[in-house]
């Protein structure tokens, strides 16, 4: 079953090319960019994305500037509005996610928290 996605989730034009790149190295016809939140990090919950040719039962999709993003039932309303950027810098490179529903970030960029959720244990190592 497919959700139809109310606050979408974006992705910036540098995000999707490297997206774009991404799935096409894979080899995976039909594969699509996973985005998720688990608990971990710093900061309570942690961004994740895969490369994934499965939908699941409850998974929004979305598709952006020719990339396809999907979404797990839980996830989506921590991600719900959000734009995922990638980013380069003197280190590399990175996706990183803008999240309106983050009350507040830890300094790597890789966690977050949103109102009553008490910050996690783990430390600041992006995952």
């Amino acid at each position: 079953m497919e959700l139809t996605a109310t606050k979408p989730l974006t992705i910036t034009e540098a995000g999707a090319a490297k997206a774009r790149e991404i799935l096409a190295a894979g080899g995976q016809p039909g594969a699509a960019i996973r985005v998720f939140v688990k608990s971990g990090g710093c900061s309570g919950y942690q961004y994740g994305m895969a490369v994934d040719d499965r939908q699941l039962d409850g998974d929004t999709v979305v598709e952006d500037r020719g990339v396809r993003m999907v979404v797990d039932k839980m996830s989506y309303p921590l991600l719900a509005g959000s734009q995922i950027d990638y980013l380069e810098n003197m280190l590399g490179g990175g996706f990183s996610v803008n999240n309106p529903n983050a009350t507040s970030s830890c300094g790597c960029g890789h966690s977050f928290r949103t109102d009553g959720t008490a910050p996690g244990e783990g430390s600041c190592s992006g995952g």
